[in-house]
């Protein structure tokens, strides 16, 4: 749904600014366009760099769905799907633009410099300024309310079940010491991401500076190991990958059936549409909110385009040749990427897991601050009220890793789609005044300003 609408409005609506303002995405991360005098000046307010806030966001998408969801998606819709998860990578660019842009641009800034944004502020906010005051206040606290439950449940409990199970799998498994101590590995969890959190954004960014790149780094190279084991199975993937596209066979009832699979794991993996990610760049330093929209075009490239087509080619060049189908006996999600990878590297799980554990943890770190601010936004500003959500955050951090999650995460995922349709139709509403500010940004940067 959320990149299906990113892929027929706003990715033509804007001129394809995923395309042509890459290199400016990047520029502006490197620290093209800034200098150490410009970035603590007091014209830039905020509270961290465009390369924190953008390394905060990612490790709140890049996690278990990139290992997992894509292995689900694989297994539904075939190597095919895989390609439509990549074009909903690519106009999902465009959507996570446009609302970090917003983001920014309607965000609220404290007495002290603390950065309050999102989704609740540009929708009240954004909306009044068009004379929908009530219809903005509605929306706002509907989506603040969703985010604050689903981030307990999809950013949370689901993250530390997924590290213990991954930790009990390296451990013994069943027979070894973790067995039925889930509980153990919730409380180090919670211990540890109180401990971050209780900083805020800044604490946070630091910390995900240094873990995103580690973890992505370890994934991507154990990926890139296993294709080029498999090289001259390559050409027959890559076109198992494009034929399946397209193909009106299969179980997922034809080209339809599997453009939706792809596009679904997509918005679950680098959460385009669903607003979150805007949240955190709202933070960052600077007078500019397009330079912002165009450091977030580059989350959906990094999660979906980069690390889950990776994860797509081991699994096509591993699990589906040369029988021609995939693994079966009941193995699915994080484990039949466990298997591709350990079928070429037998000591893979090991890395594989601690990268999966660090996904997961990183997430909840992002998660956590969501729900803070989300929590602040309903009951109001202040560090007493924080604290009390990074306390109700971390208990549930053990509740996640000592229970059976099934019920809980069916809800929380329903939840985290639900949140999508006030921010969708927000940046409905609001797409023409993106567009006014893009065009007017763009021209000051062709002539060098």
């Amino acid at each position: 749904m959320v990149d299906f609408w990113g892929l027929f409005s706003f990715t033509g609506y804007l001129g394809f600014i995923n395309v042509r303002g890459f290199k400016h995405a990047v520029d502006i991360v490197s620290g093209k366009f800034s200098t150490s005098q410009s970035d603590n000046s007091s014209e830039h307010s905020g509270e961290i760099s465009h390369f924190q806030a953008l390394t905060a966001a990612v490790s709140g998408t890049v996690g278990i769905g990139n290992i997992a969801g894509v292995a689900i998606t694989v297994s539904a819709g075939g190597p095919g799907a895989i390609f439509w998860l990549i074009v909903a990578g690519l106009v999902g660019m465009t959507t996570k633009f446009v609302e970090c842009t917003l983001g920014v641009k309607y965000r609220h800034i404290a007495e002290d410099g603390t950065v309050s944004g999102g989704p609740m502020y540009y929708l009240r906010s954004g909306l009044a300024k068009r004379g929908m005051t009530g219809f903005g206040k509605f929306l706002g606290m509907f989506y603040a309310i969703s985010i604050v439950i689903g981030c307990l449940g999809i950013g949370n409990m689901f993250q530390s079940n997924q590290a213990y199970v991954q930790l009990l799998q390296v451990s013994g498994g069943e027979a070894g010491v973790l067995a039925d101590r889930g509980w153990l590995v919730g409380i180090v969890l919670a211990v540890l991401v109180g401990l971050i959190i209780v900083g805020g954004i800044k604490s946070i960014a630091r910390v995900t500076v240094k873990l995103v790149q580690f973890m992505i780094l370890i994934y991507i190279v154990g990926a890139v190991v296993v294709i080029g084991m498999n090289a001259e199975r390559l050409p027959g993937a890559v076109a198992a990958i494009l034929t399946g596209a397209f193909s009106m066979k299969g179980v997922t009832g034809g080209v339809l059936g599997i453009m939706i699979i792809g596009f679904q794991r997509a918005a679950f993996s680098n959460e385009a549409g669903i607003g979150s990610a805007a949240i955190a760049h709202s933070a960052v330093k600077t007078k500019e909110p397009l330079t912002e929209g165009f450091v977030a075009l580059l989350e959906p490239f990094i999660d979906t385009v980069v690390i889950c087509t990776l994860t797509g080619l081991v699994l096509v060049l591993v699990t589906a040749f040369p029988t021609g189908h995939l693994m079966g006996g009941g193995v699915a999600g994080i484990e039949l990427t466990s298997s591709a990878f350990k079928n070429s590297i037998p000591w893979s799980p090991v890395p594989l897991s601690i990268a999966a554990i660090l996904f997961a943890f990183s997430t909840m770190l992002a998660w956590a601050y969501y729900g803070t601010k989300a929590w602040t936004y309903i009951f109001g500003q202040g560090k007493g009220k924080e604290r009390t959500f990074g306390f109700i955050f971390c208990v549930f951090i053990v509740i996640g890793a000592a229970i059976k999650l099934d019920a809980i995460l069916d809800f929380a995922d329903a939840l985290i789609f639900v949140m999508a349709i006030p921010n969708l139709l927000g940046l409905y509403i609001m797409g023409p005044e993106v567009k006014r500010d893009l065009k007017i940004y763009w021209a000051k940067h062709q002539i060098g300003q």
